[in-house]
């Protein structure tokens, strides 16, 4: 049995369906139900190979915040102090240019080295989070679970009596306020 479709569905939904074998998943090999679960889930996407949008190439909006420069944000005449208009068409349009050119081509040399060296940058520390800083965190709950114990354990039997009774004689303390005319 493979992860083909049911009736009804296009073989396109099932482009990268998950491994099966007769005993069940791979990696759930107890489990006989498996054929039904495999067949409800949609395609598995691979990180890897995702296809990239050339168009919108900011679409979780990373960048909002960064400061976008065009030339009406740098240069500005104002009222009555106006060049030539071809000038101002000249400046806008080398302005624009350079700024385009001169992006691409330090994205052409740079971009890849950098490209190179964040990604060495985030396997690293997703490297040191899952291996490192997770199991000592849960290691440190772990052992601090004992202490809490005996904290919460001790709080009960020392500080409980002690202000149950400072409750229980506060409690008679009546406040009346009068107003004097």
């Amino acid at each position: 049995m493979t992860g083909g479709p049911k009736d009804g569905e296009t073989e396109e939904e099932f482009l990268h369906s998950p491994f099966i074998r007769k005993q069940g998943n791979i990696y759930k090999p107890n489990n006989k139900d498996m054929d039904n679960d495999s067949l409800n889930e949609k395609t598995m996407e691979d990180l890897h190979t995702k296809e990239i949008d050339l168009v919108n190439r900011d679409p979780k909006r990373v960048n909002d915040d960064v400061v976008k420069v065009d030339f009406e944000d740098v240069i500005a005449e104002p009222a009555g102090t106006y060049s030539f208009d071809g000038v101002w068409k000249a400046s806008f349009t080398t302005f624009t240019v350079t700024k385009y050119w001169c992006y691409r081509l330090l994205t052409a040399l740079v971009g890849i080295p950098l490209a190179l060296i964040w990604g060495i940058f985030f396997a690293i520390l997703s490297f040191i989070h899952i291996w490192a800083v997770v199991p000592c965190v849960k290691s440190y709950l772990i052992e601090i679970h004992c202490v809490s114990r005996v904290y919460s354990i001790c709080v009960h039997t020392f500080c409980d009596p002690l202000f149950e009774a400072m409750g229980k004689c506060f409690s008679s303390i009546r406040i009346s306020m009068t107003k004097e005319v």
